[in-house]
């Protein structure tokens, strides 16, 4: 197990750890090692939900942990080896694996409890995603901003994971949470942008999708896990590698897909498919619209992109408080907590924490570089 934290001055630095073994040992290191931090962030999370379900006037924390621990039995049998390494992070911590499962999929759970058949009030939580598939002027990338809560922002690491078993993964996410955005060595890339329809339930959560997807050997096999996983609420879901890209657009009833055949696709948070625009609370938001109409704008300017003219997308500030980039004074309730591009031809991420230009780009690289 090692840690590095790299500081420069004046940009935010991106902590990272590593862990190695069987899905015990990784679990118990990572708990181990972040378990002030994790039980931070569930007290944070926690809060966050109450305050969301104040605007509301439904729904409460004892339902969101009762739908939690529902969740958390649907994910046993999803991912048993992944349920074995979250255990282990949890009991490291102190608390149980149904509490840490409800605080780290919280968009999900508190879906669960909400939007089975009600509208929710005008809110704009979200990310921005793009893929970039190889063409004769330029190789393939993919990548997000990571927008939630502000306060996310302090606990949000690379997870570096080592496992006996299966293969080696990186993943930039928060303290205490398993795979959010990232990749393993073989060039698998995975990420999501939240997404809102009615008719959410008991199911796995996003970050279980997104887990079992980057610990998949090759493109097909993490694509059919984001197309039929049984999950709780709505997401896209996209997976790339060194040749092309996908993304599903997800609810428990129905999967979406979109590709890079075409060439470049970007992403907000809402949806495009019109079976799911049906249960949409709202038609696209401000935000939502704009930093769509900005990705794409900017992804077919040219068929030419680098790992530079990418951090320059996610670093756009063209539409101010609408904009890809997003600011904590601009006040919108959601902050950039994080950015990574994956490179799958060359089996490496970059990333940073906090927004594109106020973050400290870290190249993270594999050990054992099984897409070579």
């Amino acid at each position: 197990m090692s840690t590095k934290n790299e500081n420069m001055s004046q940009l935010l630095s991106l902590e990272s750890l590593t862990v190695k073994g069987s899905f015990e040992e990784m679990g118990r290191a990572y708990g181990q090692h972040y378990q002030t931090k994790i039980k931070q962030f569930i007290e944070m999370r926690l809060s966050s939900a109450e305050g969301y379900f104040k605007t509301w006037g439904r729904g409460s924390v004892d339902e969101l942990l009762a739908k939690g621990a529902q969740c958390w039995t649907q994910a046993l049998s999803f991912d048993p080896m992944a349920a074995r390494e979250q255990e282990a992070i949890a009991f490291a911590v102190g608390v149980t694996p149904e509490l840490l499962y409800a605080a780290t999929n919280m968009t999900d759970v508190r879906d669960a409890v909400l939007l089975p058949d009600v509208s929710p009030p005008d809110e704009d939580e979200g990310c921005t995603s793009l893929l970039i598939p190889p063409t004769d002027n330029t190789q393939s990338f993919y990548g997000q901003s990571w927008d939630l809560n502000p306060p996310d922002i302090d606990f949000v690491f690379a997870l570096h994971r080592l496992p006996d078993t299966g293969p080696e993964t990186w993943t930039v996410t928060c303290t205490g949470c398993m795979t959010l955005v990232g990749m393993n060595e073989y060039g698998v890339s995975v990420g999501t942008t939240n997404l809102k329809t009615w008719k959410s339930r008991v199911g796995v959560g996003y970050l279980s999708v997104l887990h079992k997807a980057v610990t998949q050997k090759d493109f097909a096999a993490a694509s059919l896990v984001c197309e039929t996983a049984p999950v709780a609420g709505a997401h896209s879901y996209w997976i790339g590698n060194a040749d092309q890209g996908i993304e599903w657009e997800r609810s428990p009833d129905d999967a979406f897909k979109r590709d890079t055949s075409n060439g470049a696709i970007g992403r907000s948070n809402h949806c495009l498919f019109k079976e799911h625009q049906d249960r949409e609370w709202i038609n696209p938001s401000p935000s939502s619209a704009s930093r769509y109409d900005r990705v794409t704008e900017l992804l077919t300017k040219s068929d030419e992109h680098s790992l530079d003219s990418v951090k320059a997308i996610f670093a756009d500030r063209s539409d101010g408080v609408y904009s890809i980039n997003r600011y904590v004074e601009d006040a919108q309730g959601t902050i950039t907590n994080s950015v990574v591009i994956t490179d799958p031809k060359h089996g490496v991420l970059h990333a940073c924490r906090g927004s594109a230009d106020r973050g400290e780009w870290r190249t993270l690289e594999f050990e054992r570089k099984g897409n070579q």
